[in-house]
């Protein structure tokens, strides 16, 4: 079982730059993408249905062209729920979850706070509702896959120069804090049980050729519940994929 992760900095941009036939080579299992940027109907679902993806749940913004998530799978969901609870947060398309089986997706694209001290409220409540709503599930649903675009580098090795950012959203000690308590609680961030190595990145700023001089942030996660732990099979990050300022994130389950 192949869970493919992607921030994918509008969906319909993504599609004209190659997206089909990058996910024909991959060909995941699940699919899930985050600030996709458009409505259900702005998206050719016929050709993600021409891969094999016949099945699809969106949760786009309502403010148009902006975040919405999404998740495509070649098999159809047991049950799919939109939102976390919250109208505010609902209302700009954060969260779906998804149950396949005896496992459960919750695709999530965290808010950035890069926008401001308001923002950067917003997130941390976002944060510990997210994290309450995830709780929550676990007691009704023990195998979760909770992926997308975290918006934090949860440790130094995670980001180029730590030292350089310690004051910026993303990289502030209470967004690593709230971080820590997360996977205290019991949530395994996959990458990291296979690859300990330093700059490996999932998202570079447009800004000063930032790709290309790998300096990076690693924003973006697969984190499981432990009852998971024993079944991820590989978790990688795809470097070169030029359809997005990030790359795609991989886990496989056994």
């Amino acid at each position: 079982m192949k869970i493919v992760s992607y921030n994918v900095n509008g969906v319909r941009a993504a599609i004209g730059k190659g997206l089909f036939d990058w996910l024909e080579q991959e060909n995941p299992d699940i699919f899930c993408m985050q600030e996709i940027k458009a409505q259900a109907d702005q998206i050719d679902a016929l050709s993600f249905e021409g891969l094999g993806y016949k099945h699809r749940i969106l949760n786009p913004a309502v403010k148009k062209g902006y975040s919405g998530v999404s998740i495509f799978s070649k098999t159809k969901p047991d049950k799919y729920v939109l939102g976390i609870g919250n109208e505010f947060f609902d209302n700009e398309g954060r969260v779906i979850r998804a149950d396949f089986g005896d496992f459960t997706v919750v695709c999530v694209y965290i808010p950035s706070g890069t926008m401001g001290e308001e923002r950067q409220a917003l997130k941390m409540e976002f944060l510990e509702l997210f994290t309450n709503y995830l709780l929550k599930l676990r007691e009704e649903r023990p195998n979760l896959v909770i992926c997308g675009d975290y918006n934090i580098c949860h440790k130094p090795i995670d980001i180029n120069h730590p030292e350089r950012h310690t004051k910026d959203s993303g990289f502030l000690p209470e967004e690593r804090a709230w971080f820590d308590r997360f996977i205290d609680l019991g949530f395994v961030d996959s990458f990291r049980e296979f690859n300990q190595e330093p700059e490996q990145y999932s998202w570079w700023s447009f800004r000063s050729n930032a790709r290309a001089k790998n300096l990076g942030w690693r924003i973006d996660y697969h984190v499981v519940t432990e009852s998971m732990k024993d079944r991820l099979n590989g978790a990688a990050i795809r470097q070169q994929i030029d359809f997005s300022d990030h790359s795609p994130v991989i886990v496989e389950l056994k």
